[in-house]
């Protein structure tokens, strides 16, 4: 009987302890497996941002701590270079004050501050409204590239429903507004603070 206890208990140790090993290895697994699919879909997203780059933009990326979009947040900052010289960045920044919360994006800042564009990370966006904001939705996104503080004026950087020139969704105001509102504040982030010259 004690015997047969014991046997029990054995086998149900060894199988606690190869239950946990495997585990931690497909939990290691599709860590490993996620960051790179992370990784492929930023690489994806810069491409669609910037080209001729000649350095390694993934390792060049630093961070900066500051407030951006009202919050305070880790920013991350990938230059883009030619020859050894900085002709553009790309910001990893999230806007908090999306429909449904925050949305996770990347814009690229030219050396003479214009925007390269604006692509989406990840969102919570209501599907088929808010979405559209995913390149693959939409074209609407594209429309950020070439623009300015001055381009146009400040007034003007809003939705045409708040009196800008920026066309929001049918049924769909909020995360438009996000955007419009996210690109000017990256534009006045570099403007202001000088970021371009803070490259590691």
């Amino acid at each position: 009987m004690i015997k047969a206890i014991l046997k029990s208990g054995i086998l149900l140790l060894v199988f606690t302890i190869v239950s946990i090993f495997f585990v931690s290895w497909t939990q290691d697994t599709t860590q490993v497996q996620i960051k790179y699919n992370e990784d492929q879909l930023l690489i994806k997203r810069l491409a669609e941002l910037v080209s001729g780059y000649d350095n390694n933009i993934l390792q060049e990326k630093y961070t900066q701590e500051l407030t951006l979009h009202g919050i305070y947040q880790k920013i991350g900052i990938y230059p883009a270079k030619r020859n050894g010289k900085i002709f553009a960045y790309l910001v990893e920044h999230t806007y908090p004050n999306g429909y449904n919360g925050d949305i996770r994006l990347l814009t690229g800042v030219a050396i003479d501050q214009t925007l390269l564009g604006v692509r989406v990370i990840t969102h919570k966006e209501t599907p088929g409204l808010g979405d559209k904001i995913e390149d693959r939705k939409s074209d609407w996104i594209k429309q950020f590239s070439g623009l300015s503080l001055l381009n146009p004026i400040q007034e003007n950087w809003k939705v045409e429903r708040d009196g800008g020139v920026f066309e929001a969704f049918t049924g769909a105001t909020i995360t438009p507004r996000a955007i419009v509102t996210a690109s000017y504040q990256v534009l006045e982030l570099f403007s202001n603070q000088g970021l371009s010259g803070q490259a590691k």
